[in-house]
């Protein structure tokens, strides 16, 4: 008779290896090294590799994060259909997984690109995502911008702090091509109607600037037959 050997209760669990900047990852072993990390640490996978997340500036990052997230959210709660997200994990592919500032996506329901999986993570492609870069030296205009736009995230904006510059790329035949400001110098999205954005008063700090505009496009007859249809 073959009797079943009894763990040693000296015996040491096979620990699971700590996420590493560089590391090239699947998926499934970046989410399980993941989930044994600290809960604070951001990490993201991006085209096969990973990158910890560096402690973050108030003016370089936390700051202007609020900033573009109190804009979103303003156009969120006036357009039924359209959830926003910050910072979640999106499962875009086998080979990326990121964490972006936020993400607009529109309800599946309402045949949006997007889902949410059983355990509550974006699974797909949101309609529009925003991050804050250092420069434009940054992985978010080189690796992640380029798993975006193969994944067919609609429009990606930008913010680069240190170049205090704004870029909103939509996309158009497979490839991303720059949204071009009006003469007042405001962006106006094209897969969120009414979504605009006065980049010269954000770039000055003029949130009061930013809102005015942003009621303006709420106020646009696009916003309103997006809303109804």
């Amino acid at each position: 008779m073959v009797t079943q050997r009894q763990p040693d209760i000296n015996e040491t669990p096979a620990l699971i290896p700590p996420l590493e900047s560089g590391d090239r990852l699947s998926r499934h072993e970046f989410e399980r090294r993941y989930q044994a990390m600290p809960k604070h640490q951001k990490a993201e996978l991006i085209e096969g590799v990973v990158y910890l997340a560096s402690p973050l500036r108030f003016k370089h990052h936390a700051e202007p994060h609020s900033n573009l997230v109190g804009w979103l959210w303003n156009y969120r709660i006036s357009t039924p259909g359209v959830n926003l997200g910050i910072e979640p994990t999106v499962r875009l592919d086998r080979d990326n997984e990121p964490q972006p500032d936020a993400v607009l996506l529109i309800d599946q329901s309402l045949e949006g690109q997007s889902r949410l999986t059983e355990d509550d993570f974006i699974e797909g492609a949101p309609e529009l995502v925003v991050e804050i870069a250092a420069s434009s030296a940054a992985y978010d205009l080189h690796d992640k911008k380029k798993a975006y736009r193969r994944n067919g995230v609609q429009e990606y904006l930008v913010w680069q702090i240190l170049e205090n510059r704004v870029d909103w790329f939509r996309l158009n035949e497979s490839e991303y091509v720059p949204l071009e400001p009006n003469a007042d110098g405001i962006l106006q999205s094209q897969v969120m109607p009414g979504l605009w954005l006065a980049v010269p008063a954000l770039l000055a700090g003029d949130m009061s600037g930013v809102m005015a505009v942003l009621q303006a496009g709420l106020n646009s007859p696009e916003h309103i037959e997006f809303v109804n249809r």
